[in-house]
């Protein structure tokens, strides 16, 4: 079986799908390995490294044409959809909740689509194929290395000849693997850490980083599926929000990380908590490329300032910003997911399996994931007619 690494062509992504040290369980198991030219230039890593490891390096038309499996880190665009073809599959991070239409594209075109963020983070054997995580876990460092580079202050307690800093006041929203990660880079570079979740169980988890846990008055409980916070009803964000505030409005910097798959991330600061915040102030929106962020004022893929001085960064692909380390990451993740899938050097889907029923979003013409297939359902028409007396 030939397996592709396709060059990445979203713009701002420098990650590739396989690393050339990845290549040899990969060539072991029986499968020959083709390398879109460039592909992994990105993240420093040149063609003749991959060449070295064992691949074949090919243009995009070999690598389509050839190609029994195509490895990619985002979801292809539409120039790349149309040179999929019957039989074909595609393995990357698809997003198929959120662009349900493109995997009806791909099933009609006879396409298999196999999404890694799709994993069930619960299943313990599935960690090693984790990537939402591993990349999350890129994001979270990176966040901080930003707000602190646009922090006009110092991060830790220094004390010099000519006087002493205090630490930075960093509150840390969301703690999952980007907030813990945040959380602990952070602490590394010396701030008071700061961490708020609506799940109680991750108090114990912030507190073994260093992290102080904020325990709000009005208590709310929004422990989800999958390892996920469920989305908090009206009522519970109002109550949630007018305290959150006031948290808000004391720190030097606030990282938000929190996200509901799927759908539109859980609004947590507020215009009004930014105008309450302090001049010289900086939040990093981690949420800002899906669907809007965390923070009212964000603008996906800019950075503002606001009128009383507080700088809002929305960054749109964090883990691209560090490429190298992320694809050595992800490349053991997809390396992971596919050699479980394959059987006698072929690729092989068991779909009783918990990882390939939860994976494969398309396969023989057809969507065959229960969630996506349910966002591609035609909505049921409105009732018509009065009501009777």
């Amino acid at each position: 079986m030939k397996v592709g690494v396709a060059k990445e062509t979203a713009p701002g992504e420098r990650r590739v799908a396989l690393v050339p040290e990845a290549l040899g369980k990969l060539t072991a198991a029986g499968l020959e390995l083709l390398i879109e030219r460039g592909a992994g230039d990105g993240a420093f890593l040149p063609d003749q490294a991959y060449a070295d490891a064992g691949a074949t390096i090919v243009s995009t038309d070999e690598l389509y044409a050839q190609a029994d499996v195509i490895l990619r880190v985002q979801k292809p665009a539409e120039a790349e959809v149309a040179r999929l073809r019957s039989g074909q599959t595609v393995i990357g991070l698809l997003q198929p909740l959120l662009d349900p239409g493109l995997m009806a594209r791909l099933a009609a075109r006879g396409v298999t689509a196999i999404s890694l963020d799709a994993i069930p983070r619960t299943l313990s054997r599935a960690q090693t194929m984790d990537a939402l995580s591993s990349q999350a876990n890129v994001a979270g460092y990176k966040a901080v290395l930003l707000a602190a580079n646009s922090y006009g202050r110092y991060f830790p307690l220094l004390t010099t000849a000519a006087g002493t800093a205090r630490p930075a006041n960093v509150l840390i929203l969301g703690i999952g693997v980007a907030g813990l990660q945040a959380i602990g880079t952070a602490r590394r570079l010396g701030a008071v850490v700061k961490a708020y979740d609506v799940r109680p169980e991750t108090k114990e988890q912030a507190e073994s980083l260093g992290a102080t846990f904020v325990t709000l008055k009005t208590v709310i409980d929004a422990t989800g599926s999958g390892g996920y916070a469920r989305e908090l009803t009206p009522e519970e964000r109002a109550a949630q929000q007018a305290e959150l505030n006031g948290v808000i409005a004391s720190m030097d910097v606030v990282i938000t990380t929190a996200q509901v798959p799927g759908r539109r991330p859980p609004l947590l600061v507020t215009a009004d908590a930014v105008r309450a915040m302090r001049p010289g102030s900086v939040i990093v929106d981690m949420a800002a490329s899906t669907l809007g962020g965390n923070c009212e004022l964000t603008k996906p893929g800019e950075t503002i300032v606001t009128d009383n001085g507080v700088t809002i960064i929305g960054p749109e692909n964090l883990p691209a910003t560090m490429p190298a380390g992320a694809s050595a990451f992800y490349a053991r993740n997809i390396s992971a997911l596919l050699l479980g899938m394959v059987k006698d050097g072929a690729l092989h889907l068991d779909f009783s399996d918990e990882v390939t029923a939860a994976t494969v979003i398309t396969h023989g013409g057809a969507v065959v994931q229960a969630a996506t297939k349910k966002l591609l359902e035609p909505a049921e028409p409105a009732p018509t007619g009065g009501a009777s007396a």
